[in-house]
This record gives structure tokens, sequence and C-alpha cells, in this order.
């Protein structure tokens, strides 16, 4: 596609921050330390490249909690929840669109304190769902999770 022919996209994928990671590598946002181990079956959802894990690959399953790290006051709206991540620094996402998104997700929007605005089940309609969420100024940030385990599976942001 021509670059003067991309649709304009409002909004930014964004994964777990490199340096968040390096620091989550070691102890995790619930004070435990970090036990890497190699993914035997694959398909782990991975929060620092947004995509599925190899058979074989080293991750570790660590407990994160995104709101800490931007929100104003996220109040009881500070949960953790456990997400897979490389055990070693990686690339990150080599696709900057959103991930993950082949199943139902639910989008929960949140304001600059970190508290709940709004949320929405998604199917098929993503990009209008993440595009409607941003129709609201009071939006800070969409997290994307996933319907069945309720996790974290990244962060959207304006453009």
């Amino acid at each position: 596609m021509n670059p003067a022919e991309t649709p304009y996209t409002p909004y930014t994928v964004s994964p777990i921050p490199p340096a968040v990671l390096e620091s989550l590598r070691t102890t995790d946002d619930a004070g435990r330390p970090v036990h890497p181990y190699p993914d035997p079956e694959g398909d782990a959802p991975l929060r620092c490249c947004l995509r599925d894990s190899g058979k074989g690959e080293r991750i570790a399953l660590i407990t994160y909690a995104p709101l800490r790290r931007w929100a104003r006051d996220p109040g009881a709206y500070d949960e953790q929840g456990p997400v897979f991540i490389h055990a070693t620094t990686c690339e990150g996402p080599a696709d900057p669109s959103p991930a993950f998104t082949g199943n139902h997700r639910v989008l929960r929007r949140y304001s600059a304190a970190g508290h709940i605005i709004g949320g929405e089940l998604v199917g098929e309609d993503f990009d209008g769902a993440l595009r409607r969420a941003f129709t609201d100024p009071d939006v800070a940030q969409v997290h994307v999770r996933s319907v069945v385990y309720g996790c974290f599976l990244y962060a959207v942001e304006r453009a």
C-alpha cells in the first residue's frame, strides 16, 4: 500500500515498555522473584512483543499491574494479573497494529486518574471499537483484555 493510501489510525498500540520489562524480569509487581522456563507447547500471548510464543521459547509468567506506571490515582482499580513475557530482552512488536484480535476481547477505557470510565465487548469491529473509545475526551488509555481469563493483553493510547 502506498503511504498516501494508508488510513489514519488515531491510536497507538503499547506493549509493556522495555524499561518496565527489565525490572519485571527480576521481580514482578507482586514482589515475587521471576522463574523463567521453556514453553513446552507455545502459543502463550507475550506482552513484550505482542505475539504468541513458540514451542521451547524461554518465557516467564509474571504478575503485572498496568495502571501503576501512568495513572495518577488508580485506587481500587490498581489490579494485578498474570501476563507472559520473554525471559530475556526481545525485539518488541514487529507490527504496530493491534494484536490478538482473532477472538472476542474486552476494551476497558480509563481516565487519566486510572479509573474505569467504560468498556466494550468486541468481536469483529476491533478498529471501530477503538475509534469509538477515543471519541470520549476523558479516555486516557484503553486496555485490551482477554474475555475468558480477563488478563491484560496491552494498552492503546491516542496517537
